[in-house]
C-alpha cells in the first residue's frame, strides 16, 4: 500500500519522518519553493532541525497525492472540507485519515464527518491524540488513536500506519475521538489564559478536570463513548495540551491572559471550534460553562479574570 501526506506543515511532515521508517512517503504541499527546499536540503524550515528520510518525496503536484491508496489528511480543520470538495473526483475509493482537530465553523461537524459526507466511497478515518510535532519527528514515542467506523478497515489502517515510535490504538467511535482532539484544544485555550493571567496550577487543574466534564457532556449527547473521551483521543490529550507552551492553543491563551498579541500567521484551531462548540451548545440545550465563557472571552465582551470570576460564581452543586 501506498502513502501520501497531504500538508507539509509541522505535523504533516512528522507523520511522514515517522512513517517512512516503514517504507516510501509522498508529502504534498501547495507551495512549490518550500518543495524545492525540501528537495534540495533535506529540510522543512515548519519543523526545525528535522532532516527528512531520503524515501520522503516531497512535490507541489496534487496527482503525487492521488496516486497513494492511502492518503494522510493534515490539513487545518476549517479547510478540510474545502480540499475535500475541490478533489472529491479524485479521492473515491482511498483510504482517507485526517489528522486535523476540531469542529467546522460552517458545519458544525468534525473531521471524519465531513469525509463521510463529501467523499461517501472513500474509507474515513482519524488520527488523533496526544502528540506534537517535534517528538513524532525526532522518533520519540507515543500511543495515538486510530478511529474508523469499520472495524476491518481500521485494523487495517491500524497495522499501515503504525511506526516503531508511533503505537495506534484502535476504535470505531469516531464521534468521541473527533470531539476529544477537538474540545481539548478548547480547554487548552482556557488554561493557557489561566496560567497567563497568574492564576496558578490549582485553578488550571480544576478547568482542566471541570472541561473534561463538559466534553463528555457533549460527546454523550451527541452518540460518543465515555471510554474515548477517558481515552488518548479525549484526556490524554487534554493533559498533553493543556499543560506545555508547545502547544498552539496553550500559547495562545496564554497571550490571551497576558494581554500580549499573538503571531497571526500561527493556525489555532481552538478559535473556531470554541466558537462552533458554543453555538452548538446552545442549540442543544447542552451546559457548557467553560466552553461559553471562552467564546466571550474571545469576542472580548469580558477579561479572564471577569470569566474566571464568573465561572465560580455559579451557583453550587455536586459534582
Amino acid at each position: 500500500m501506498s502513502i501520501a501526506v497531504a500538508g507539509a506543515g509541522a505535523f504533516g511532515t512528522a507523520l511522514a519522518v515517522s512513517l517512512a521508517q516503514n517504507g516510501p512517503v509522498t508529502l504534498w504541499a501547495r507551495d512549490a519553493e518550500a518543495v524545492e527546499t525540501m528537495s534540495d536540503t533535506r529540510l522543512n524550515p515548519r519543523l526545525d532541525g528535522v532532516l527528512l528520510p531520503e524515501n520522503i518525496r516531497a512535490s507541489a503536484d496534487i496527482e503525487t497525492v492521488f496516486a497513494a491508496d492511502t492518503i494522510l489528511l493534515a490539513v487545518p480543520a476549517q479547510k478540510l472540507r474545502g480540499f475535500l470538495s475541490e478533489h472529491a473526483d479524485r479521492l473515491k475509493g482511498k483510504a482517507l485519515v485526517s489528522c486535523a482537530k476540531g469542529i467546522d465553523a460552517s458545519t458544525m461537524t468534525g473531521t471524519v464527518t465531513s469525509i463521510r459526507e463529501v467523499v461517501p466511497d472513500a474509507t474515513a478515518a482519524l488520527l488523533t491524540g496526544p502528540s506534537f510535532a517535534a517528538d513524532i519527528a525526532r522518533n520519540l514515542p507515543t500511543a495515538l488513536t486510530l478511529a474508523c467506523q469499520d472495524d476491518a478497515k481500521g485494523a487495517a489502517l491500524q497495522k499501515e500506519l503504525t511506526t516503531p515510535n508511533l503505537r495506534l490504538y484502535r476504535t470505531t467511535d469516531t464521534v468521541g475521538a473527533e470531539l476529544g482532539g477537538s474540545l481539548k484544544n478548547v480547554m487548552a485555550i482556557a488554561c493557557g489564559a489561566c496560567i497567563g493571567e497568574g492564576m496558578g496550577d490549582s485553578a488550571r487543574a480544576a478547568l482542566m478536570t471541570r472541561g473534561m466534564t463538559e466534553m463528555m457532556r457533549l460527546a454523550g449527547a451527541l452518540g460518543g463513548r465515555p471510554d474515548t473521551m477517558m481515552g488518548l483521543s479525549g484526556f490524554g490529550d487534554l493533559v498533553l495540551t493543556c499543560t506545555s507552551e508547545q502547544s498552539r492553543n496553550y500559547r495562545y491563551g496564554l497571550a490571551l491572559g497576558r494581554q500580549e498579541n499573538f503571531d497571526p500567521s500561527i493556525t489555532v484551531e481552538g478559535v473556531a471550534t470554541t466558537h462552533a462548540v458554543a453555538k452548538l451548545a446552545r442549540a442543544r440545550a447542552i451546559d457548557m460553562p467553560i466552553v461559553t465563557m471562552l467564546a466571550e472571552l474571545l469576542e472580548h465582551d469580558v477579561s479572564v479574570a471577569e470569566a474566571i470570576q464568573a465561572l465560580f460564581s455559579r451557583p453550587l452543586k455536586e459534582e
